[in-house]
């Protein structure tokens, strides 16, 4: 167990570097498993969920070594395609592995995925769509066990554009010997970077325009290095800090493009923002405008990963804020401990209706998941006292190290391990 500690009051000031991407590591490390050939993944950052995704590949009988901010995999030596129960039941992402599995051996069996409780995260989308494909897929006794090599000439249409569908999905047609087409597939750049990696690797994915993905079929995996982008979460995480403390930050290697909706919402709320490149330059108003209304939306939407960390934002915001949350049902927990610091607001099924005060105060909070538990982190740099962020493991899971990356601008927060 472990806990932050952060006592509030401090602006933040100076300039903070953007690690690679969770969201795009994750299914690239995944479908590496496509992949008979060593494989470098550069700039992958060390986190919890990546950790357990190599113990993943690992224990499939990969060979998996970090190399500075690499990560080489070598699968040529993989021979199960069985997911060991513990480690599967540790992370969402252990459900990536069922399209590269099939894609390489035609068959994969594994426990149900865990990760953060935010709500219902089916995986009965990428489960219709393996079967479309001609995989036969039984599910019984918490397990999910899939037959059969992907077969192509199919257009699958998800009923909704799910990023994990989509990304398991066109990992599986990799394998086809024939060509597939996902119709309404998921847009987040996180899949484009998924593509980049295939691509380099010797198979070949393009978009059809907003709507269309399509994966030739009969390609060969080949050795490849692939350098995964910026992440966009982190670095609304860092703008969304700066905003909340009344303070300053550069955030470098930080792609405009993927944040231009967070980049309305602090406006709207007061922010001065400037970029130049991959720069972003910050600078938060001393106390923040209320957001009138923001909703939640697939990609390019506000996405939901934000919510939790804008959630605090409003809480010190001079107006009444509208927050909808459209993607996870059960994503507003946080709201109930920041109660605990002094935050006036209500929670009614997906919205919340949050009533800005002039300040809050430290408080003992638990986060109960990753984004949900940088949120708390935020309130307590603008909070007046200690605040105590406990279960802050959870956190771990998005970010390399939370703490140490605040107090290189000015945060005073520190973390004590049990």
């Amino acid at each position: 167990m472990a806990k932050l500690i952060i006592e509030g009051g401090h602006a933040l000031k100076g300039q903070i570097t953007v690690q690679g991407a969770k969201n795009a590591a994750l299914p690239i490390l995944a479908a590496a498993m496509l992949v008979p050939e060593p494989v470098r993944i550069a700039n992958c950052p060390r986190l919890t969920d990546v950790e357990h995704m190599a113990g993943l590949l690992k224990a499939l009988g990969c060979r998996v070594a970090w190399e500075e901010d690499s990560l080489l995999i070598d699968a040529g030596c993989a021979r199960s395609a069985q997911l060991p129960e513990e480690l599967a039941g540790a992370i969402r992402s252990s459900v990536f592995l069922l399209g590269p599995l099939l894609g390489r051996f035609g068959a994969a069996e594994a426990p149900y995925p865990g990760g953060c409780d935010i709500g219902n995260r089916p995986v009965d989308l990428h489960l219709k769509g393996l079967r479309a494909m001609g995989v036969r897929v039984d599910e019984a006794s918490g397990r999910i066990r899939c037959q059969g090599r992907p077969k192509g000439g199919v257009e699958i249409a998800l009923d909704y554009p799910s990023v994990g569908a989509t990304e398991n999905l066109i990992m599986a047609a990799c394998g086809a010997q024939e060509d597939t087409i996902l119709v309404n597939p998921a847009r987040e750049p996180e899949i484009d970077d998924l593509m980049a990696f295939l691509n380099g690797a010797g198979f070949e994915l393009r978009r059809e325009g907003s709507s269309r993905i399509r994966v030739r079929g009969g390609r060969q995996g080949r050795s490849t290095v692939h350098t995964l982008m910026p992440d966009r979460i982190e670095a609304g995480t860092y703008l969304v800090a700066a905003a909340v403390t009344g303070g300053r930050l550069l955030v470098r290697d930080a792609r405009k493009e993927h944040l231009s909706a967070l980049l309305t919402a602090l406006r709207e709320a007061g922010c001065r923002i400037r970029h130049e490149g991959t720069d972003i330059d910050i600078e938060g108003p001393e106390r923040p405008r209320e957001l009138r209304r923001l909703v939640t939306l697939p990609y390019p939407g506000f996405p939901t990963d934000m919510q939790s960390q804008l959630f605090a934002l409003c809480t010190v915001a001079k107006g009444t804020s509208v927050l909808e949350e459209n993607v996870f049902e059960n994503r507003f927990r946080h709201g109930a401990e920041l109660r605990r610091m002094g935050a006036d607001c209500d929670v009614r099924g997906r919205v919340a209706l949050i009533r800005g005060v002039k300040s809050l105060h430290g408080a003992t909070v638990q986060a109960h998941d990753l984004r949900g538990g940088a949120a708390l982190v935020l309130a307590g740099l603008r909070a007046e006292g200690i605040t105590v962020v406990e279960q802050a493991e959870r956190i771990d899971r998005g970010y390399a190290d939370l703490a140490a990356a605040l107090r290189s601008v000015g945060g005073a927060i520190r973390r004590e391990d049990s």
